[in-house]
């Protein structure tokens, strides 16, 4: 594999995790891909001091996704990566996150290799790890956490899945895509097993600016977002260690919703 600081290496596919928001969060391996580009391929998030770091000649491809809007197919972003890269160019297709959890990364890597081209990924910090750190909120704990589970909350045959086991006592649950199908994913879990008084917090727009740590009960999770207007990009944490952050529960419910859950 070319090194990203050859500048002779043409004709390449860079996948960059960009993190959870916060540029500080970029790795330095992502800030030197991004001072290669030709072309930026980038997700809607992506803040504008992250697109900065291209130089100004490169061009910048927005290929932003939201639930039920997309500005192109996936199989359409894959062609688009394709096409530039077998012109020449170093194309950096960046992702928020970690090109490899929920982020298609592995579709795209799929689609480049079938093509023959060079392809490389540069892993993110994902916006679980990004917005556990900022809330304090740690994913693990000796005491509280041994195992960690991430799903995506929109998905294809949601409730058919089977999620037993995933969250409980001595083990956290991360949940990506899952504000607006938060009554369901609380109802689900508590038909797979989970206490209705597991605590859940809802991490909001994590290490970007306007963010919020709000937390709750497992019973009350779907009333809350309602509540508190909840609005992607969010995620939500299963799991004694939510107890352990630094969460609020702004309403003052806590002890109100634990005993009628009890």
């Amino acid at each position: 594999m070319a090194s990203l600081l050859d500048p002779t290496a043409r004709g390449r596919v860079i996948l960059v995790g960009a993190g959870p928001g916060d540029p500080g969060l970029l790795t330095v391996r992502a800030v030197e891909a991004l001072k290669s580009a030709d072309i930026v391929v980038h997700d809607g998030l992506i803040d504008p001091r992250v697109l900065d770091l291209a130089p100004a000649a490169a061009q910048r491809i927005s290929v932003a996704k939201r639930r039920s809007r997309h500005t192109l197919s996936q199989e359409a972003i894959n062609a688009l990566i394709v096409a530039h890269v077998k012109t020449g160019a170093i194309v950096v297709r960046l992702k928020g996150g970690d090109p490899f959890i929920f982020g298609r990364g592995g579709e795209e890597v799929e689609a480049v290799r079938a093509a023959g081209l060079p392809v490389e990924v540069i892993p993110g910090v994902s916006a679980a790890l990004g917005c556990a750190a900022e809330a304090m909120l740690p994913l693990t704990h000796r005491d509280h956490s041994s195992a960690v589970s991430f799903v995506a909350g929109q998905c294809k045959g949601l409730t058919d899945q089977d999620w037993s086991g995933l969250a409980g006592k001595g083990r956290t649950l991360v949940i990506y895509m899952g504000v607006a199908t938060a009554n369901e994913i609380a109802d689900k879990l508590m038909r797979d097993g989970v206490a209705p008084d597991m605590p859940v917090a809802v991490l909001e727009r994590g290490t970007l600016s306007g963010s919020r740590a709000i937390k709750t009960l497992l019973a009350d999770l779907g009333s809350m977002v309602d509540r508190e207007k909840v609005a992607s990009p969010a995620i939500i944490v299963v799991g004694e260690v939510v107890d352990l952050s630094d969460a609020q529960d702004k309403l003052g419910r806590w002890a109100r919703i634990s005993e009628s859950v009890a």
